[in-house]
């Protein structure tokens, strides 16, 4: 049987987790020969990000309810490839993918599922690949049969990355300096964390990302007296380089599905703070990779951030430990074969149709 052909539908945006995400995975497919095309909305640099590993890329606009263009082109892009898979994801994506049983529109529909969004944009899918185990039990609960849920871990780069020069971000080289990344949005917690940075007295805070909450964060920087402590870096496409040179990586978010910032955080072996929201609290295990702290607490987060600045040794087995569980299941080659596994188990029905018919 030979492998299964993919065809990718994402309807991302211009950056963000998901979409960083999607083409690590499509470069990671196309190293180990994977068929595969991509349906995108128009984005030069992804698109020649895939480009250069020879990926086949399909721009469509992935519109709102008057979009009367993409449905017909998606379904002209599927007949012309003719995968045996279309991996959808987010919603969006997954709400413009052919409807109908396999052998009717000819392929497998499996919609990859990275947050609690609602399930009604899935019900016309054949199967659900989560990053995180609790994502699963969400869509098992909302309806889904065990036997078309499916869980595949996300990964990050393996390799040390070369730390930014902390002299470039007006950081001096004597302080601890944490790092914090995400979307700059309620639910990424960063309000706690500069609430907790008030309690610090020598830290710098490294906060990589965009969002809603730009002006409103800065404004409480000012407000508690630390603009100087704080660098609002913006989104930034060097954040493992970023890692790399801070002292401690932060996760204060209120709700996080996975928190794939922690995966890069153990990369780079950097020890990882999380607020215990369902993705960290299921990756760390508390003082051995990583210390968590209750949701919505400043005053734990900076005790736990000033207890591992004070603390050396504690600093070297959280990383260690870090490290450990980043190359047990969140390597490139662990999550590609898993993904591979997978792909050969849901097409075989299709597959056995096929040679039926």
């Amino acid at each position: 049987m030979e492998s299964p052909r993919i065809l990718q539908a994402i309807a991302g945006a211009e950056v963000g987790g998901a979409e960083a995400f999607f083409e690590r995975l499509a470069v990671a497919f196309a190293e180990v020969h994977i068929a595969q095309c991509c349906a995108i909305r128009s984005n030069a640099a992804r698109r020649a990000h895939l480009a250069a590993s020879d990926i086949p890329v399909t721009e469509l606009p992935f519109g709102g309810t008057f979009d009367i263009f993409t449905r017909p082109r998606l379904r002209r892009a599927i007949a012309s490839f003719k995968p045996d898979i279309v991996l959808s994801w987010m919603s969006r994506a997954t709400d413009f993918v052919p409807t109908g049983a396999p052998q009717q529109k000819g392929f497998v529909h499996l919609a990859r599922l990275g947050g609690y969004y609602d399930l009604k944009h899935y019900r016309h899918c054949d199967h659900l690949v989560c990053n995180t185990e609790d994502l699963c039990t969400y869509a098992i609960k909302g309806g889904w049969t065990e036997d078309r849920v499916h869980y595949v871990p996300n990964f990050v780069a393996a390799e040390r990355a070369v730390p930014v020069s902390r002299a470039t971000l007006a950081t001096p080289g004597d302080v601890p300096v944490l790092i914090a990344a995400g979307r700059l949005h309620p639910n990424k917690g960063f309000d706690v964390l500069l609430d907790a940075m008030a309690r610090l007295d020598e830290a710098h805070l490294w906060l990589a990302g965009s969002g809603p909450l730009d002006a409103q964060l800065k404004a409480q920087a000012c407000r508690l007296g630390i603009a100087d402590r704080v660098h609002f870096l913006g989104w930034r496409g060097d954040i493992i380089s970023l890692i790399s040179a801070a002292d401690v990586l932060v996760c204060p978010s209120r709700l996080e599905p996975l928190g794939n910032v922690v995966l890069e955080g153990w990369a780079q072996g950097s020890p990882v703070v999380a607020a215990a929201s369902a993705g960290p609290a299921a990756l760390i295990e508390e003082g051995q990779s990583g210390l968590l702290v209750p949701i919505d607490d400043a005053s734990a987060l900076a005790a736990a951030l000033q207890r591992i600045i004070d603390d050396g040794a504690l600093r070297t087995t959280l990383a260690d430990g870090g490290r450990s569980a980043f190359e047990a299941s969140f390597t490139k080659d662990a999550v590609v074969k898993q993904y591979q596994a997978l792909f050969e188990l849901i097409s075989k029905p299709l597959a056995a149709a096929r040679q039926a018919g």
